[in-house]
């Protein structure tokens, strides 16, 4: 049997790189799957290839920094699939790793508004509809930036600390309720999320001295599979952690 057979699962950012990955692992797993993403031809393709593969999968153009699109996002999957059981925050943007005295507040709002603020807004959402149904699993993608000070700039820092403060937080307070939530904080992973960006200079040589310790990528398909088993049965007393995945990086 399939691992997630009959359940529904939401994956922001799942246009590209671990969302894609995530979306197709669990629609190759059973899942129903709800692709939100606002890159409109990268969201279309996706869809298109698990259906070509038998799955079940529909997406929706969405701006997870807009809590009106989350509303209406949210909104579908329950008037669609009458559920969730699985809510994947994977949607977010790099900074061009800019230290504090550079960070316009331009800049600040739009990585907080999406790395933040957009997990916010669906697991609000989520939540309320989990208390209603009973039980419901939520998977955060934070970063080993949500640990340590030296991987990326200070917006994309915060916005990840603050990520997996919000899954301590929601672990722990809805755990009685049969809602879980867990953040997965991987390393470097081989995806598109820095393409096109140009590096702050100072930001990036002081994030640099340290890339020497990373033993290699992961590919988005090694993340997926963790986060399948986050959303199995087979990891039903995590709650509230972060589950690091860098090869060993964060180890040294």
């Amino acid at each position: 049997m399939h691992t997630l057979n009959k359940k529904v699962a939401l994956v922001t950012g799942a246009g590209s790189g671990i969302g894609k990955a995530i979306a197709e692992l669990f629609a190759h797993e059973g899942a129903s799957v709800v692709l939100a993403d606002i890159h409109q031809e990268n969201i279309e393709a996706v869809a298109a290839g698990i259906k070509a593969g038998g799955g079940n999968a529909y997406c929706l153009i969405v701006d997870i920094a807009k809590e009106s699109d989350v509303d209406l996002l949210l909104d579908y999957v329950l008037k669609t699939y009458h559920k969730l059981d699985i809510l994947v925050n994977n949607a977010g943007i790099m900074d061009s790793f800019t230290p504090a005295g550079d960070v316009s507040t331009a800049l600040w709002n739009q990585v907080m508004g999406i790395n933040l603020n957009g997990p916010f807004y669906t697991c609000r959402k989520a939540i309320n509809l989990f208390l209603q149904q009973g039980a419901g699993n939520i998977i955060n993608i934070s970063s080993i930036g949500g640990l340590f000070g030296g991987r990326a700039g200070a917006a994309y820092t915060a916005s990840k600390h603050a990520l997996i403060g919000l899954t301590k937080s929601i672990g722990y307070q809805y755990a009685l309720k049969n809602i879980r939530c867990n953040a997965i904080a991987p390393g470097g992973v081989n995806t598109n999320i820095v393409q096109g960006m140009e590096s702050n200079a100072f930001g990036f040589d002081r994030m640099n001295a340290g890339t020497n310790n990373n033993p290699r990528s992961a590919e988005p398909s090694e993340i997926a599979e963790l986060a399948l088993f986050l959303a199995s049965e087979k990891s039903s007393f995590i709650n509230g952690a972060v589950v690091t995945a860098d090869g060993g990086w964060t180890a040294y």
